[in-house]
Order: C-alpha cells, then structure tokens, then sequence
C-alpha cells in the first residue's frame, strides 16, 4: 500500500491580493491560520482556486514557500506544480520539494492536451524528477482531456504517483479505475458534492473549495464519509448542498473569493480574465451564505 498524504478534507486555497493585484502575504498568513485552526487536514496551495495560471514563476514560488514556513509542519503541503509543458512542471515540482512541500498536485496537461500515451509519458517524467509523493488531477471540463481507467492502472504502478483528485463526474469510469488500482492509487473527490459517493467507493476525503469558508464543515463531512458514518455524511451534504452550488455559480474562484470578502477577509478580486459576480450574483451568494455563516 502507498502512502497517503491526507485523509478528510484539504482545502484548496484561495490567493488574496492586494488593490495592485499583487499577492497579499498578510492575508494569506490569515487564511492559512483559519484553516488550521479550524481543523482542515491538508493545505493545497497554487492550484486552480490559487489562481495558479495567472502568478508569475516568482510569485508562483513564494507562495509555495510562504504556506510551508507558515505552516510549519502543522498539516501537510501539497503544493500545485502541473503545467501543460512537462519540463516547466519538473522544473517548478522540483523547486516545490526542495522549499519543503510535502506533496505535489500535477493537472493533466491543458490546450496541447495530449494523448492517454502522452499522460503516462508526462506524468512519469514529473514524478521521476522528485521523490516526494504526487497527486494527479482530472478536470476534464477546464482541461479538455480526461484520464481514463486503464491510463490510472499503469500510472499507479509508479512509486510516487499516489493518488489522484477525481473530477470528471464519472462514477462507472471510477468505479473501473478503483477494480484496477485498489489501494494503489488513493482517490480525493475533485468536487464538493462527490465527496460522500467517491468516498463509499473507498475515496479517502476531498481537495475543497468549501473548505474556504466552512473548513470545519468540511472536515466534518468527509470525516463522517471515509469512516462509512452514512448518516452524517449524508445529513451534513444535504445541509450544505446550496452553498457548495452557490460557489460554482459563476468561474471558480470567482464565488469563494467574494464569500471569504462577505466573510471579512480582505481576499481582493481575482485576476483578469476572471471578473467580478454581478450585483445579482452576489445577493444570491449572500443569502444563501447567510443561513450558515456570520457575515461581516
């Protein structure tokens, strides 16, 4: 059996900046201690919630190395390194070990795209340029390229490819993949919504976009899902069903951003091409945050 980097909920967190856009430590230092203390099991740092495309290489690193000094050893790191150029992904993967992180999330290359050929070739050169364990991610809808089950079957046969965050919407094809790598290859629910049906096909927790704003929440949830507690997974993806929706309504992280700002973190916008919510948009988003949360 493989190592496994996190059981539960790990958030992926969110990038505040600044009023010039620039990325806001001190805020970051805040959010990161919110979640800690509210007991998340794992911080993802540079992902798509991280705005990762739009940093700069050296904001790219700094941040990845602001989270684990700050984090300190406290709940794993697992830092966002994927590119749709394999060698700039080696590069930033190794740069990401040698800062500290206790673990990489590597996309599935995007607009080249690739083959099912090309991923295995892709993926192995990453993961044989480090030796900390690797998290592949499959997201389809913002990709355009889907890693089906015979392609996780023989990545699961490389050491440090442990695991892989889910989001393709496809329990049949999840179901097979599960058959062929059992506990070769761990799988995290890419969606909030999923995190109660992947887990009862043996899923051990989410990468969370909720746990922004709710990580105890979410802790919660996927606790009471790996453990096989039916009742309270169920009760509490009932209960936060509308407010995880909500947070989809318009391009993550669009949404969260502007919950954590309606919860009084000083998050900023997010970068262009990403806009605003509309004033609709927001009212919609308040109220629904309102029936759980304390708003500032």
């Amino acid at each position: 059996m493989k190592e496994t980097i996190f059981t539960g909920a790990a958030v992926a967190l969110v990038t505040p900046f600044n009023p010039d856009m620039s990325v806001n430590y001190e805020e970051l230092e805040k959010l990161i201690e919110f979640q800690i203390t509210s007991g998340t099991d794992a911080i993802v740092t540079c992902g798509t919630t991280g705005e990762a495309a739009t940093l700069t290489d050296e904001e790219h690193v700094k941040v990845i190395e602001f989270t684990v000094n700050k984090v300190a050893g406290r709940v794993p790191v697992i830092a966002g390194t994927g590119s749709n150029d394999t060698a700039y992904a080696v590069e930033l993967s190794q740069k990401a070990e040698a800062l500290g992180a206790n673990g990489l999330l590597l996309v599935t290359p995007y607009y080249n795209k690739t083959s099912q050929r090309g991923l295995v070739a892709s993926f192995n050169r990453i993961a044989g340029s480090v030796k900390i364990p690797c998290i592949v991610y499959n997201v389809p809808s913002r990709t355009g390229l889907n890693i089906l089950p015979e392609t996780y079957y023989e990545l699961s046969k490389t050491q440090n490819i442990v695991a892989t965050k889910e989001a393709n919407h496809d329990i049949s094809a999840l179901i097979k993949t599960r058959e062929l790598c059992g506990d070769d290859l761990t799988v995290y629910s890419g969606e909030d919504t999923q995190t109660l049906p992947i887990a009862s096909l043996g899923g051990k927790g989410v990468i969370s976009t909720f746990s922004n704003i709710m990580p105890k929440e979410m802790h919660e949830l996927a606790t009471a899902s790996v453990a096989g507690d039916l009742k309270t997974a169920q009760a509490l993806t009932f209960k936060y069903l509308d407010l995880m929706n909500a947070l989809f309504m318009d391009v993550n992280p669009i949404p969260v951003k502007q919950a954590l700002n309606l919860m009084g973190f000083n998050c900023g916008h997010c970068r262009l091409p990403l806009v605003d919510m509309s004033d609709e948009q927001i009212a919609k988003l308040k109220a629904e945050m309102a029936k759980h949360l304390q708003l500032a």
